[in-house]
């Protein structure tokens, strides 16, 4: 398994106006703060499964002043260069909910 521990992820849909999230890792346990783009700050906090997928939940407030709060499921597919992918599928509560996937690159 690929230790995700010090890496930089950004949604490879915005490009360089993605924010841009670093992540951490102790063992199982997963966090990483994020910010840029229309993202003040985030934040997730959450673990590593013993298959190598990722879940955690997530917050976020936002330039427009909105919070917003979700879940996420993620796969990591590690490149023949080393750098990982991760393959998402989010959902969101509250005013904003909404579900969906995303791709975070490694930068």
């Amino acid at each position: 398994m690929t230790d995700l521990d010090g890496r930089r992820f950004r949604n490879a849909a915005y490009g360089e106006q993605a924010p841009v999230a670093l992540y951490r890792q102790d063992g199982d346990l997963l966090w990483a703060d994020f910010e840029g783009g229309d993202v003040r700050r985030g934040a997730l906090s959450g673990r590593r499964l013993p298959d190598g997928t990722l879940e955690f939940a997530y917050s976020m407030v936002m330039a427009s002043g909105d919070i917003i709060a979700g879940r996420c499921h993620s796969t990591v597919e590690v490149g023949p260069d080393g750098r990982a992918t991760l393959h998402e599928t989010w959902e969101r509560y509250g005013p904003h909910a909404d579900t969906g996937v995303s791709t975070l690159v490694e930068v």
